[in-house]
């Protein structure tokens, strides 16, 4: 990860692990998962997600006709705004796409030109987070990491 792209998610984290001590709300039951919302719009198709603890899932969208890829993540219930975060960078691109701040459902969707490219994603909610580097780029395997605290 270049160090430009390392400041934007240590700022995305910073900002989220701040709210974190402002809003807090329980766990969400276990027996809820989140579903993709449609919020990146017409044509985006689910290609990956990944689960956020028990709080929720970040979900990567690609639309095959714009080749952009869409992330969102999404809570398991609606509650109380809690510190969320939406992160998306195509490699080789200037600049990653986040959203992050106190949602009551989601955060983002954010975008990427993605068409024919390895993409970095991430989500999270309240003191958890997914990360996956390197994904969807055909027969290279991503790398996740789960962060909790």
């Amino acid at each position: 990860m270049n160090l430009s792209r390392r400041m934007a998610a240590t700022a995305v984290l910073a900002t989220t692990a701040i709210a974190g001590t402002v809003a807090l709300t329980p766990q969400a039951s276990a027996a809820a998962t989140a579903s993709y919302n449609g919020v990146c719009g017409s044509g985006y198709k689910v290609v990956n997600s990944a689960p956020i603890g028990s709080k929720g899932t970040v979900f990567l969208t690609y639309n095959s006709a714009k080749g952009k890829n869409c992330v969102v993540t999404v809570r398991n219930a609606t509650g109380k705004p809690v510190p969320m975060f939406a992160y998306l960078y195509v490699q080789g691109a200037d600049e990653s796409a986040e959203d992050g701040g106190a949602y009551t459902s989601y955060a983002g969707p954010v975008y990427g030109d993605g068409r024919g490219k390895c993409v970095d994603w991430a989500g999270g909610i309240d003191n958890q987070s997914t990360w996956t580097y390197g994904s969807n780029c055909g027969s290279l395997k991503a790398y996740r990491v789960t962060k909790g605290w």
